[in-house]
């Protein structure tokens, strides 16, 4: 019989795959649409098309690993098998946080305008060379992610006494491997994202002091859309939280938290889905326009 833990494991891949699928092939469908009308995407929408590709393979990965896990967990065990998993979900998560690391420039250097010259050279390489950029992100990223395979070794050790098993499974991880490539592929992104979004809340918040204090009479300028950039950077560092989380506790032995994370981390697929559709007005209607001329064509016939 399976324990609750397995059973939640079970229920969130389940659930991650109904939630993450459609939400992310919108968006991927969303922007292909506008390139077809187009011909171009903004470097956001590159970025947004970028993450939807990704959300869409590493929600596919992560459900089969917590599928594979409750359900035939000696074949989940089997050291290639463990190794494919980690290291194609390890490479899609920490490209998936560069992603938000080069949103994040892109939203600082066009919004504040900083006359520094790596701000300067930021901005222009953003806006002329984002998908050789993302290209060679994407290679990068896979060589730190390889370094999974050999983090992760398996010690098979007798169960307890009071324990229906006859063994179990613990993991060994080697810090030779393990801390280059959290320090690649998680912490450093992390940090650049957050400087961005300190520089970029900073550079809002002395521009509306300056023309609240403004005698001259002007009107208030229109910040939704910085905000809105602001909001969304913001949702995407949390989800980098759960990430931190959800490697700390692989170091320690609370079984409890680190099923939470673990369904948590099933789920931010689907959530990252959420955030991009809050932050891009042009994907939504696009969206929203091909599904009413479906219904309607639907209703016509």
């Amino acid at each position: 019989m399976m324990s609750l833990d397995s059973i939640s494991i079970l229920i969130s891949s389940v659930l991650g795959l109904g939630l993450a699928i459609p939400s992310n092939t919108c968006i991927v469908m969303g922007n292909l649409d506008i390139i077809r009308k187009k011909g171009k995407l903004s470097p956001t929408d590159v970025i947004f098309l970028a993450k939807g590709i990704v959300n869409l393979l590493l929600q596919c990965v992560l459900s089969l690993q917590g599928m594979t896990f409750v359900l035939c967990p000696s074949f989940f065990y089997v050291t290639k098998v463990r190794g494919f998993m980690n290291t194609s979900i390890y490479f899609l998560t920490y490209y998936n946080f560069w992603l938000t690391f080069w949103l994040s420039a892109h939203y600082c250097t066009t919004i504040t305008n900083l006359s520094y010259g790596f701000f300067i050279w930021l901005k222009r390489i953003v806006s002329n060379l984002l998908s050789h950029l993302l290209f060679l992100t994407a290679l990068g990223v896979f060589s730190v992610s390889v370094l999974w395979f050999w983090a992760i070794n398996e010690e098979r050790t007798p169960s307890s006494e009071n324990s229906t098993e006859s063994s179990g499974n613990r993991f060994h991880f080697n810090l030779l491997y393990v801390v280059p490539s959290n320090t690649v592929g998680c912490i450093l992104p992390f940090c650049l994202s957050l400087l961005c979004l300190v520089l970029t809340s900073s550079f809002l918040l002395r521009h509306v002091w300056r023309v609240k204090n403004n005698d001259s009479g002007s009107t208030r300028p229109n910040l939704q859309a910085h905000v809105t950039a602001l909001r969304t950077i913001f949702f995407l560092l949390l989800i980098f939280t759960f990430f931190c989380g959800y490697q700390v506790l692989l170091f320690l032995e609370n079984s409890s938290l680190f099923i939470i994370i673990w369904n948590s981390r099933l789920l931010s697929p689907s959530v990252e889905a959420a955030i991009i559709f809050q932050a891009s007005n042009k994907l939504r209607r696009t969206i929203l326009r091909r599904f009413w001329t479906r219904s309607w064509r639907n209703t016509e016939t």
